[in-house]
């Protein structure tokens, strides 16, 4: 049920930004008038109301520009117009034209990223904006092409990679999907038709004698602190978010496991702590601070996040140390994998192991599944052959 306040000033004033997205708070004496507040702190007024089974949206200000008072006054007035049969937002939209592409964004931004994505998404998409289509946030939703936006995916295949490309086409398309489903756009949708390129899957691993490399260079590592992060990557197989935001509530070091609340597959997932891992965890224990909620705290007190979310330079100057230079942090995870399918793990397994929803992702490891069989045949086929000679030797020799 949406919450209602007695809206005056200085109860708008007191209320804090929500800690993902953005919160909505409606007048209990003015119906449809609403308030909103987004995690950066950002506050307006708005009008929404279901009309013709569709529910219509108007900014009418910023707080605490306008008053209530006078707030409440716009809202009253657009009120009257749809009991007299009138649609506020539909005669606005016509007096306005067409939506240009950075409105669009906007609407994109408010009605899907930022309320069904997760926070990581909705800052890759805002990236994605930033350094691809901003420049055509000026223009008219019916200006943009095909052509034209498969020449911007060609160029940034070339110039920034067909990851990049393939990731930008995806967030424009959808973009204009959003507003076909908010009646803003009913004609063809310009991505339609431009092909993504073919992402080849990395198959990078430590190897191990890079693995000896790795361990060293972060043992050497100046900045211990965030160094030994690249150790539980290592030996946990799971993503660089999750053990940056590692809390200690989430770890039972009695039972060897940790418990990750909140995946990319949005759903929970058990680890089973290695000794090694456990290892790294009680020397991080054991120089915690009191009352030290992350297993690596945010070096400035107060920030958004808690803790550690950026470790590049730590991880370059590893890198640099252990002559590994273009190896990325994701193959840490993607070693786990792979000494596990060596072992000879099941693709299930490994699955399970490493969070894997779509078996398909797992796959990348069925090759290296081989290693143990072929290992297992050459011993049968060595014992063979030297089974064969002893009877070719023992028959000649009885001659």
């Amino acid at each position: 049920m949406a919450e209602k306040l007695n809206f005056t000033m200085g109860a708008l004033s007191r209320i804090k930004p929500p800690s993902e997205g953005r919160q909505y708070l409606y007048d209990s004496k003015v119906a449809g008038l609403a308030f909103c507040i987004t995690t950066t702190g950002a506050t307006a007024f708005y009008w929404l109301k279901k009309v013709a089974g569709r529910t219509e949206r108007i900014r009418l200000g910023g707080f605490p520009d306008l008053t209530v008072e006078a707030v409440r006054d716009l809202a009253t007035k657009l009120n009257a117009d749809v009991a007299g049969g009138l649609n506020p937002a539909e005669s606005k939209r016509k007096r306005k034209g067409e939506q240009t592409l950075g409105e669009l964004w906007a609407a994109f931004l408010e009605l899907h990223a930022e309320a069904h994505k997760k926070a990581r998404s909705v800052t890759e998409d805002k990236g994605l904006w930033s350094r691809y289509l901003k420049a055509w946030e000026s223009r008219k939703l019916s200006s943009v092409t095909n052509r034209e936006v498969h020449t911007l995916h060609s160029r940034i295949g070339k110039t920034n990679g067909k990851f990049a490309a393939n990731r930008m086409l995806s967030l424009l398309s959808k973009m204009f999907n959003v507003a076909r489903n908010h009646d803003e756009w009913r004609k063809v949708n310009p991505c339609d038709g431009v092909k993504r390129f073919a992402e080849m899957s990395r198959d990078r691993f430590l190897r191990e004698d890079e693995i000896s490399r790795f361990l060293a260079a972060v043992d050497a590592e100046a900045n211990q602190q965030l160094a030994v992060a690249f150790k539980l990557l290592l030996f946990t197989g799971a993503r660089k978010m999750n053990v940056l935001s590692m809390a200690w509530s989430d770890i039972d070091l009695t039972a060897t496991l940790w418990r990750i609340p909140d995946t990319k597959q949005g759903e929970p997932q058990h680890v089973p702590l290695i000794p090694a891992a456990v290892e790294v965890l009680n020397q991080l224990k054991a120089d915690a601070k009191p009352g030290q909620g992350y297993v690596f705290p945010a070096r400035v007190a107060g920030t958004k996040a808690g803790h550690v979310v950026d470790v590049t330079k730590c991880w370059r100057s590893v890198c640099k140390a252990a002559e590994l230079p273009e190896l990325r942090m994701h193959d840490l995870r993607r070693t786990m994998g792979s000494w596990q399918a060596a072992g000879g793990a099941s693709l299930q397994v490994i699955g399970k192991s490493l969070g894997h929803r779509n078996t398909s992702t797992t796959e990348i490891y069925a090759r290296l599944m081989l290693d143990p069989v072929r290992a297992s045949m050459e011993k049968a086929g060595l014992a063979m052959v030297a089974a064969g000679t002893l009877t070719a030797n023992a028959e000649g020799g009885a001659k």
